[in-house]
This record gives C-alpha cells, sequence and structure tokens, in this order.
C-alpha cells in the first residue's frame, strides 16, 4: 500500500501548530473522534486568520554580548512574523509564551505601538551612548501589519530626529513607503537596508515564504533604494542546500547589475523547533530530496569528531558552517562576487552626531 501524501497547509510556512515541550508545556493533541464529530456538525475548520494582540512592553531596546553578529542593540517593533518563511530561525521565540513556534508564529502576532515612546525616553537618558540599532534581527519590521500600525517608521522618526544610526534588515519591499526618511538619514550617515532575497522562483518563494514580497519585488526594492542613495546590501539568505543554492550566482548578479554595493549569504540554521517544522515542510513539498538536504544541513553543522547534527547553536562556530559543502558554498559565492564586480561592503554609520531627544516638552539647548 503506497503511503498517503501529506495535506498541505496553503498559504502558511508551518504545516502545524505544535507546541514544543522543553518548557514542561501540556502537549496538545486533537482527539480524532472528536474532530470528526466537531466537523459532521460545524463543517470542515475555517482558515486561519491574522491575530494581532497589542502589548505595552517597559522597554524596548534589547542588547547582546554576542560575538557572532555585528550590533550589541536592537528593536523588535512585533513579536511574531506573518511572512511564514518556514525556516525563520526567530520562531522559537513564540514558545515562551505557550505558543506554537509554528503555525500560532505566523498567525498570532503582537504589536509594540508605545515603541517609538520609549524609544526616544531611552535615548533620552543621561548615560546612554550610541551605537546603530538593528531592526529585523528578529521578526520583519515590514511584515504586513506595519502598514496598518506604522510602528517601525515612528521609530524611524524618532531616531532621524535623534541623529541616531540604524541598520534593517527586511524580506518586504514596503520598506519602500519610508523612502523619504531612509533617503534623509543616507545624507546624514545614519542608516543602511539590508533586503534578504532567498530564491528567484516565485513558486518555490511562495512556498518557503508564503506571505513575503516576491523576489522580483524585493529586488525592484533595492534598486529603488540604490537610486535614492541608501547605502544597500542583498543578503542570500538562508542558502538551503538542494533547493534554493542554485540560485546563489544569478542572485549576485542581479544585485549588482541594479548597483548594490554589497552582498552577502548565510547558511541554513534550525535551531530549537525549527527543525522538526522544517523537516515537516521537507515531507510535504519536497520528499524526493527531503533526504539529500537534511543529509547536507547536518554535513555543515559536523563537529570535530565528524558527527553531524541538525544546528550548531554554539558562539563563533554557529555562523561558520564546515565541511565540503560548505566550502562549495563559499567558493561558489565568492566567484560569483568577483565575476559580478561586488563585494561584501563596511557600511560605516555615524555615531557622532547623536543628540537626545526632547522629552516630555523639554527644548534643546543646542
Amino acid at each position: 500500500m503506497s503511503e498517503q501524501p501529506k495535506q498541505i497547509n496553503h498559504g502558511r510556512g508551518a504545516q502545524s501548530g505544535t507546541v514544543p515541550l522543553r518548557f514542561g508545556l501540556a502537549d496538545r493533541e486533537v482527539d480524532g473522534e472528536w474532530r470528526d464529530a466537531m466537523e459532521a456538525i460545524d463543517g470542515p475548520p475555517v482558515k486561519l486568520r491574522t491575530t494581532v494582540t497589542e502589548e505595552h512592553p517597559k522597554t524596548i531596546l534589547s542588547f547582546n554580548q554576542s560575538p557572532d553578529i555585528a550590533f550589541d542593540r536592537s528593536i523588535n517593533a512585533y513579536r511574531g512574523c506573518e511572512h511564514g518563511c518556514v525556516y525563520c530561525f526567530a520562531r522559537p521565540t513564540h514558545a515562551y509564551h505557550d505558543l506554537s513556534p509554528g503555525l500560532d508564529f505566523e498567525t498570532k502576532l503582537f504589536a509594540k505601538p508605545n515603541a517609538a515612546q520609549l524609544l526616544r525616553a531611552t535615548l533620552a537618558k543621561p548615560k546612554y551612548r550610541p551605537r546603530p540599532i538593528a531592526m529585523g534581527t528578529n521578526t520583519d519590521p515590514y511584515q504586513p501589519i506595519e502598514r496598518q500600525y506604522r510602528i517601525t517608521r515612528q521609530v524611524l522618526e524618532v531616531c532621524l530626529d535623534a541623529r541616531h544610526p540604524i541598520t534593517i534588515t527586511t524580506k518586504s519591499d514596503r520598506v519602500i513607503d519610508d523612502i523619504d526618511l531612509l533617503a534623509e538619514m543616507a545624507q546624514q550617515r545614519l542608516v543602511a537596508v539590508a533586503i534578504s532575497v532567498t530564491s528567484l522562483d516565485p513558486r518555490l518563494s511562495g512556498k518557503l515564504e508564503p506571505r513575503a514580497a516576491s523576489p522580483s519585488k524585493r529586488l525592484a526594492a533595492l534598486e529603488k533604494l540604490v537610486g535614492a542613495g541608501i547605502p544597500s546590501h542583498c543578503s542570500v539568505a538562508p542558502v538551503i542546500p538542494a533547493i534554493t543554492d542554485e540560485f546563489m550566482e544569478e542572485i549576485v548578479q542581479r544585485a549588482a547589475a541594479i548597483g548594490v554595493g554589497s552582498v552577502g549569504w548565510i547558511p541554513l540554521r534550525l535551531p530549537h523547533e525549527v527543525s522538526p517544522l522544517f523537516r515537516e515542510w521537507l515531507d510535504v513539498h519536497y520528499p524526493d530530496r527531503a533526504g539529500k538536504v537534511m543529509s547536507i544541513v547536518r554535513s555543515i553543522r559536523a563537529n570535530a569528531t565528524g558527527g553531524g547534527k541538525d544546528n550548531d547553536p554554539n558562539f563563533f562556530s554557529r555562523m561558520k558552517p564546515t565541511g565540503v559543502w560548505a566550502d562549495l558554498f563559499r567558493a561558489r559565492f565568492r566567484l560569483a562576487c568577483k565575476r559580478a564586480g561586488v563585494g561584501k561592503a563596511q557600511f560605516e554609520l555615524d555615531c557622532t552626531r547623536f543628540r537626545p531627544p526632547e522629552v516630555g516638552g523639554q527644548m534643546r539647548l543646542f
């Protein structure tokens, strides 16, 4: 008897919503007989809808001491992300709130409407010392609900007023909505924008990143940013072996052709619950090559004794894959950059222009 094909959860990256057990939470399992009885009465389950809960934290800046990343502080205007990228390393953060890193992460969102006010108060503190703030390091600052809430734009307005540098990473062409602010900040060396392009196949992107902008829209957004004089970076991320790596060279070529001054690549990472979610995604969409994909993933995360694993969480090595496949990807990317005449630029943002913002009607002396 042949195995029944797995059902596809159209329009979503994750295919299930299991809550992890690593925090001692009770497992959730739908009883089959109860489900069948309810469907007989009410009909099939309704399509998942996105909900947004407003929250009001007391702080907005998050600080880190990681040796693997170039920033020490960040802002996340939202928790959860409707883009639904199945590989998103931020998915496990939903587990801290008794929510699924799977479907809950992309359907049960949280917005922080007081983010700009909190940032203004933080920057006004006498002991605050400026360094570039990163946005988009956890969830996308330009996901669809930004069009309604405009929290990211409000944060940019505070940074422009305070002349505070900021970096943005996104998968959305919605960043162009703020090109007026970004262009003004760029004139003062206060901003750099990175847009990640994972593939050039809209059908594949529709499976991997179902509610993110199409590859063509992302490249068009990069071109507009470059035209407005905004320092722009194209990130080929993540590179998924045997799924998206075939697009690496062409993405680099197209980015260079539109004048992007910096490109880079990041290998696939599968921390905590992302690994089973990604494996499930492979079984649904690419069952014919699922074994090959995970074999390569495990080979580039091999430890000193040669044993592979789905993810390497350790500092210094988690962003640096090893082995033959990793060397091959590096060589291919290096050659693609050489042929396209583009490399990885260092965007030097200016912290010397910083001036504490006005708070509570206090006027500036200078």
